[in-house]
């Protein structure tokens, strides 16, 4: 349809047409408005470069922080060892990674269809042994590593730090062997960064039967199993 041009020009028309445009340009920007946190991290952008990054991990406020030359690129909590199997401090270097990592340690006895856990010393003879699971590993010494876990708010590993299954491997692919891993009581980004760290609600919920951590469903279908 055609518009009449002196109907174009009237001051209502214009000013319709001002306001249109106006709430178009508004609208536009509330949709690129970033969307915040997303599961249970808190993310500052991507990694550009690997051999800038520092992992930091501050036991007092259960959290760990990933840097990029000092600039932050994502944030958790962690669970840490309890005070019988303290996380070890100081400065450490990522020194193997294994998505598919079972505890030599702990895990479960197997045979005839029965799956018993317990710790792999004390296994009964006639049975085998298969390790707990231990998704998204990335050691740093003293038999203790990163992996993916329930995050309670209190100390409750044998000293590994514990991440949240949705996170743990975004984590992992953001560091690399010889990544620096500084823990400490406390770090300075604790007052800033720390502050509102998302923290998990689902740690108490049950785990999933013996035979199912024992088999390849921790791995494959991580989010559909509980360990």
């Amino acid at each position: 349809m055609k518009l009449n041009s002196e109907k174009m020009k009237s001051p209502i028309f214009l000013l319709a047409g001002l306001f249109a445009l106006t709430f178009t340009s508004c609208a536009t920007k509330q949709a690129s408005k970033p969307v915040g946190p997303k599961s249970m991290a808190v993310r500052y952008g991507n990694i550009t470069n690997m051999d800038a990054v520092t992992v930091k991990v501050s036991l007092s406020n259960k959290a760990v922080y990933v840097l990029e030359a000092g600039q932050p690129r994502f944030v958790a909590a962690v669970c840490i060892g309890k005070p019988t199997h303290p996380t070890p401090t100081g400065t450490w270097r990522v020194q193997h990674k294994e998505v598919k990592k079972r505890s030599s340690i702990y895990g479960f006895f197997v045979k005839d269809g029965h799956v018993v856990p317990g710790k792999r010393s004390n296994m009964p003879a006639g049975y085998s042994y298969k390790g707990y699971p231990l998704p998204y590993w990335v050691y740093f010494g003293k038999d203790c590593g990163f992996h993916a876990g329930a995050v309670w708010p209190e100390a409750r590993t044998h000293g590994c730090l514990r991440l949240h299954k949705s996170i743990a491997g975004e984590f992992y692919n953001m560091t690399k062997v010889g990544t620096p891993v500084i823990i400490q009581h406390s770090h300075p980004e604790d007052a800033t960064l720390g502050k509102n760290v998302p923290r998990p609600t689902d740690y108490n919920h049950p785990d999933s039967s013996p035979a199912v951590r024992a088999s390849d469903a921790v791995f494959t279908d991580i989010n559909n199993v509980w360990f």
